[in-house]
């Protein structure tokens, strides 16, 4: 008798658990765009800063290359995450589309005299942070929301 009434309360909990389950899929599409945005309001924000950091210590043309790849690191994450979203429903694999960014960033950078090649590398590396700084410190910024 025992051991039916435990088997009973573990299908009733593993019932609540896909019903807990089915409603954070629900709102999980809401959950990643949330995401999405957070991360690319923090890359915006810190592309600012190191733009301006940048133009003060090393002058205007390293900045303007570091500027040129932060936006092309923001470039492709977007694309990245366009393909993460699509995953499951219209696709089974992420392409690799966005992994033209940084090449088509290495041929300008070097073909055009106006920009540096190291701290254009170094911008479009700095996507790189904000998922580490949401990474660190989003669950704790969630909890406050």
């Amino acid at each position: 008798m025992t051991s039916e009434l435990v088997g009973e309360c573990s299908m009733h909990e593993t019932l609540l658990d896909l019903e807990t389950l089915d409603q954070q899929s629900k709102n999980s599409p809401d959950d990643y765009v949330q995401l999405q945005l957070r991360i690319y309001r923090l890359a915006f924000a810190l592309t600012a800063i190191f733009v301006v950091l940048t133009a003060f210590l090393f002058g205007l043309q390293t900045s303007t290359s570091f500027l040129v790849g932060a936006l092309s690191g923001i470039f492709y994450l977007r694309l990245l995450a366009r393909g993460i979203g699509k995953l499951g429903k219209s696709a089974k694999i992420v392409g690799k589309v966005q992994l033209i960014i940084p090449v088509l960033l290495v041929l300008v950078v070097s073909k055009l005299p106006q920009f540096d090649l190291i701290p254009a590398l170094l911008g479009f590396l700095l996507y790189k942070f904000s998922l580490i700084i949401q990474f660190l410190f989003g669950p704790y910024l969630q909890k406050e929301v």
